[in-house]
């Protein structure tokens, strides 16, 4: 590899972690009741550039807004340099186009919540629906950062039987959790149970507001996504001898038995905050690790 491609894949890697970041820092806006912080102004705040004496909910907004418009230049900096780097045609460039057009959507989304006043307490089911897109397009957004990334320096790939038909299912499934996870935080955050008993009792009681109702659906899925993982996972290691690609799938699995334990101590602990950031940026590591091995399989139908 030469030195401007390991330049170009080291900076490609950083924009992939800066943007973990800025996702949990998403969360924490969720968490912390700050998304209207700024009002439902955009892209000023509050009707100002720079709010004067502002709340701790404005601070917290604010700086999810700074950090997220710096996450869009540096996707500008990464497709120019994909084209400076690479050659017509090459993955890299389509990834880092997509990546472009991805972070676009993702702050397009961010400022509809804000215009729409869809945010803080706001339990309708237009948030809902949303925030479910709104996460399963910041997946999607770090799969292709992800897959920009890998491709400055791919390595070789290996076939797995029924490869195609496997990674899509996997990959949905693993955008079903995410929007499911993304609406049962919300109901954890908008309607805190006091304890397990009570929040069991409450998504199964009629009347009560349909985010409580629908907390049961995103451990189910999530269960059901993890297991498709690890089949995926464990064909990969049985079908081939390559250690990176076995590194990989193992890594796939240990990721979603660690995920599973922090789900159910999420539950027991009736969704700290703390823990809800943890689970996410599992989540996050899991979609990369779970893009890398999918790039390492030739898709191939069995």
């Amino acid at each position: 590899m030469s030195k401007a491609v390991q330049r170009f894949q080291r900076y490609a890697w950083f924009v992939v972690g800066y943007t973990i970041l800025v996702i949990l820092w998403g969360a924490w806006v969720r968490i912390t009741g700050s998304g209207a912080g700024c009002g439902s102004h955009w892209p000023t705040c509050n009707g100002e550039i720079i709010p004067k004496d502002p709340a701790i909910e404005t601070i917290i907004e604010l700086s999810h807004r700074l950090t997220s418009t710096l996450a869009g230049f540096l996707v500008i900096i990464l497709l120019v340099w994909a084209f400076r780097t690479f050659s017509k045609g090459h993955l890299v460039r389509r990834y880092a186009i997509l990546s472009l057009v991805f972070i676009i959507i993702e702050g397009a989304i961010g400022a509809i919540l804000v215009r729409l006043e869809l945010v803080a307490d706001n339990a309708s089911i237009w948030r809902a629906v949303a925030i479910a897109i709104h996460q399963a397009n910041t997946f999607i957004l770090l799969g292709v950062m992800t897959l920009t990334a890998y491709y400055a320096n791919a390595k070789e790939k290996v076939t797995l039987r029924g490869g195609r038909t496997l990674i899509l299912i996997g990959g949905i499934g693993l955008l079903l959790v995410a929007a499911t996870g993304a609406v049962t935080a919300l109901g954890d955050t908008l309607f805190p149970a006091e304890s397990i008993i009570e929040g069991i009792r409450q998504d199964f009681t009629p009347g009560m507001n349909f985010l409580v109702r629908l907390r049961i659906i995103h451990p189910i899925v999530a269960v059901a996504a993890g297991m498709i993982l690890l089949v995926i996972s464990e064909l990969t290691v049985a079908d081939t001898n390559v250690q990176h690609v076995r590194k990989t799938a193992r890594t796939v699995s240990i990721i979603v038995v660690v995920q599973w334990l922090v789900g159910a101590v999420n539950v027991i602990l009736l969704a700290p905050g703390w823990i809800q950031i943890i689970h996410l940026l599992l989540a996050d590591l899991l979609l990369i690790f779970y893009v890398i091995l999918s790039a390492k399989i030739e898709l191939k139908q069995s």
